[in-house]
């Protein structure tokens, strides 16, 4: 018996997802359900007129507005983990539930809109994690709409922050011109092609030396990914897991949650890096912006 409840216990995740509102982390919810089968259609969080919304937006408040006000929890089955999903309200009128609810969670995934890099939300969510020593692991939205630099992107993340980034994949282009991802753990590119946003995205796997790469992409973007592969394979972070799992250090992936590109790589390499539930040492230290102390409860 107490084998089985231990290989329970190894599959299973909860991690919470934490951003700056609109940056995406709801719809990202929904295409992590969406992929694994636990919702065959993924709502929208634009509100208003929008007949379906969000499966986490579940207030009436949510729906008109289309932002989350509380936390919600969903739990799915995926590549054998049972996951727990925690969706958290990201603006600042509802940031107290946000705080009590991150003392529940494993790890944190982090949002962050291409176009805005990290906004004030983020730093207080992310400051909140600190003090939890939970892992942060990092996705950019919305690379199919205009973006600043990755490496600007990166730069941000590591001096408003103060953690250093490794990079898991790289993206090619943003908005109009964005033609996908390069992987630098298969070294292989996953092209990107628009759809609907409902249902998987196509997309077609190459290679950096495909010599139909510069007809793929075209001249400049071809280069340029080049480029960045030589630089980045030199001067990168390396990914070391255990400074992941202390919080010095974020895996970031980019992608787009409204397009669904990037979502399912993103999650299969996350449930990887990521531990199950650990033990919690009994802590007293209070919360940003608040007089409320937070106790994480000592799990023996």
């Amino acid at each position: 018996m107490a084998n089985n409840n231990r290989e329970l216990i190894e599959k299973r995740r909860t991690f919470a997802i934490i951003s700056h509102p609109d940056a995406g982390k709801t719809t990202l919810t929904e295409k992590l359900l969406l992929y694994t089968g636990t919702i065959q259609l993924a709502g929208s969080v634009k509100g208003k007129k929008t007949d379906k919304h969000a499966v986490s937006d579940w207030m009436d408040i949510e729906k008109q507005r289309g932002i989350s006000v509380t936390s919600s929890v969903m739990q799915f089955n995926y590549d054998g983990y049972c996951v727990n999903i925690i969706d958290t309200p990201g603006h600042q009128d509802f940031s107290e539930d946000t705080y009590r609810t991150l003392m529940a969670a494993d790890s944190a995934v982090m949002v962050i809109d291409a176009s805005k890099g990290v906004e004030a939300q983020t730093r207080k969510l992310f400051k909140v994690c600190l003090l939890r020593d939970i892992p942060i692991f990092t996705f950019i939205n919305k690379m199919d709409r205009e973006a600043k630099s990755p490496y600007d992107l990166l730069e941000d993340i590591e001096e408003v922050l103060g953690i250093h980034t490794c990079p898991m994949n790289w993206p090619i282009g943003c908005g109009k011109e964005f033609k996908g991802v390069y992987e630098f753990a298969t070294k292989e590119i996953l092209a990107f092609t628009a759809n609907n946003g409902q249902r998987e995205v196509e997309t077609n796997k190459l290679t950096a030396d495909d010599p139909d790469l510069d007809e793929k992409l075209g001249d400049t973007l071809a280069q340029t990914l080049r480029d960045d592969i030589e630089l980045l394979e030199g001067a990168g972070d390396e990914l070391d897991l255990d400074a992941v799992r202390h919080g010095k250090l974020t895996p970031v992936f980019f992608g787009s949650a409204l397009t669904n590109f990037g979502v399912e790589p993103f999650l299969a390499d996350f449930l990887k890096m990521t531990t199950p539930p650990l033990p919690r040492m009994r802590t007293s230290r209070l919360l940003p912006d608040s007089g409320e102390t937070m106790v994480p409860t000592a799990i023996p």
